[in-house]
């Protein structure tokens, strides 16, 4: 687990899909804080998870994909994924964004 305080800039961010990049910023068992930053054009494919996700988008345009329909979010909006919900986005501009999932997931650490 890492240890209080954790600097974005002294971790190393990981790719998890082409375009996408993840910075496990700190979490424990219940909750885990990620900065994402994400290219213009790349895309997430509809899936889901166990984890409640919580996002704010700090910088840029990102198009979310639903099972019935879509929303566009932008700099300065957020929302909120509930556990097992479907889930997915294509990036419209370079984004950055703040997640929050709850529980942690394994994965992410």
């Amino acid at each position: 687990m890492p240890e209080n305080p954790t600097n974005k800039d002294d971790i190393e961010p990981i790719q998890a899909l082409e375009g996408i990049y993840r910075k496990t910023l700190i979490y424990n068992e219940n909750v885990m804080l990620c900065l994402f930053y994400l290219d213009k054009n790349a895309s997430i494919p509809i899936h889901n998870h166990e984890a409640h996700q919580i996002g704010y988008i700090l910088k840029g345009k990102i198009k979310f994909l639903l099972e019935d329909g879509s929303f566009l979010a932008e700099m300065g909006d957020s929302y909120v994924f509930n556990s097992m919900e479907k889930h997915g986005a294509e990036i419209i501009e370079d984004s950055e964004v703040i997640e929050v999932f709850s529980p942690s997931r394994n994965d992410y650490k």
